[in-house]
């Protein structure tokens, strides 16, 4: 039987396909539409047995609080950036970082580094192969353990609780 998930396994993620054909072609022609349409399903169908599967989502406010987060983090980490670029006497102290991971699944480790990749003056450089940790670059480090503190705090806990209890 076919059912409406074995035809559209990302609902979502057709319709994001369709918005970006849209704003690539700067067009809202019905020609435009249907064609976007129609790679917003086909591309979702195409690779679907190449994704992983995607982990139920436990608390969905709490996975909104997080992005919230995450989004004034990146803003903030950005003016912070920009101090340390143009302030002249001031020294940066950049460092790698072994981070050791509470988390178990890939997709919630592949979660935390991206964002810690996504707000600037970090970048998530290397996951060991045991999965245990994960190596990171930052651009300014005063203490090490406050930042994996802070790491595990603002990220690290609330993805734990969103995806993983």
């Amino acid at each position: 039987m076919i059912t409406p998930r074995s035809w559209l396994p990302t609902p979502l993620l057709t319709i994001l396909l369709l918005v970006v054909w849209l704003l690539l072609v700067r067009s809202l022609s019905l020609g435009h539409i249907l064609l976007g349409g129609l790679l917003g399903v086909l591309i979702p169908l195409a690779t679907r047995r190449f994704w992983d599967a995607q982990p139920h989502v436990q608390k969905p406010w709490l996975l909104l609080r997080f992005a919230l987060r995450v989004l004034g983090d990146i803003i903030v980490a950005n003016l912070q950036v920009s101090w340390l670029i143009i302030n002249p006497w001031r020294r940066m102290r950049p460092a790698f970082v072994e981070y050791p991971l509470m988390l178990e699944q890939r997709f919630t480790i592949t979660l935390l580094a991206n964002t810690i990749s996504l707000t600037p003056g970090t970048v998530s450089a290397n996951l060991r192969m045991d999965g245990k940790t994960l190596l990171i670059h930052a651009l300014d480090v005063e203490d090490e353990e406050a930042l994996i503190a802070e790491i595990r705090e603002r990220y690290e806990r609330p993805l734990k609780e969103i995806y993983e209890c």
